[in-house]
């Protein structure tokens, strides 16, 4: 180009550069579940509780990063958007078997039982919302035209997170509330340290 010319973004290109340059996506990420800790924390009234459900959401995180990986496209504004979508849908699957094993942990089941049947009569519907979400962003993935390559990147993140939150996490989650329910158990019933009742003093008799 000859002295005294410049290219500059515009339009979608500029918003784009602007976003990268303010907010960092790890804040975006740790203020997101920062909330769904904090709404679960609200709904359960327990601060164990949330912890079993957000396990989970690092294997969907993954599997959104990974399909990105393998299918040769950036992390973006787009991606960090999906990304976001990821955690709130795997933190979903994990309420429905959560909310269940807690509920039968109130009528007295073990724990390791409550776990289990929260797993397996939650899965059919946990599958079934799953599985019509998944193919509701396959247009996304197989978008062509003008703005493909945007509509492509969300869905493509948002099928990769999903398909890892459905396949792998899903055996996970009944794992993550049994072991967050033991160290809860045991936090609370560890026995609290007293001080040592001094030794009656026996009186003579005169």
């Amino acid at each position: 180009m000859p002295r005294g010319m410049g290219f500059d973004y515009s339009g979608m290109s500029f918003q784009e550069k602007a976003a990268d340059a303010g907010i960092p996506p790890a804040a975006v990420f740790g203020f997101s579940l920062l909330v769904v800790f904090l709404l679960l924390a609200a709904q359960y009234e327990s601060w164990k509780l949330p912890f079993g459900v957000l396990l989970g959401t690092p294997i969907a995180v993954l599997g959104a990063l990974g399909a990105l990986w393998v299918g040769g496209l950036e992390l973006n504004v787009f991606s960090q958007i999906g990304l976001v979508m990821v955690i709130g849908l795997a933190a979903k699957n994990a309420i429905l078997i959560v909310e269940f094993a807690k509920e039968q942990c109130e009528h007295g089941t073990p724990l390791v039982d409550a776990a289990l049947a929260g797993a397996r009569l939650r899965l059919r519907p946990i599958l079934m919302t799953a599985f019509a979400f998944i193919l509701g962003v396959v247009p996304l993935v197989l978008s062509t035209g003008a703005g493909a390559a945007s509509r492509r990147i969300l869905g493509v993140t948002v099928l990769g997170g999903m398909l890892a939150a459905t396949v792998i996490a899903i055996f996970i989650i009944p794992v993550t509330f049994y072991v967050s329910e033991r160290f809860g158990r045991r936090r609370s019933d560890a026995p609290l340290t007293a001080e040592p009742l001094p030794a009656p003093i026996s009186g003579g008799q005169d």
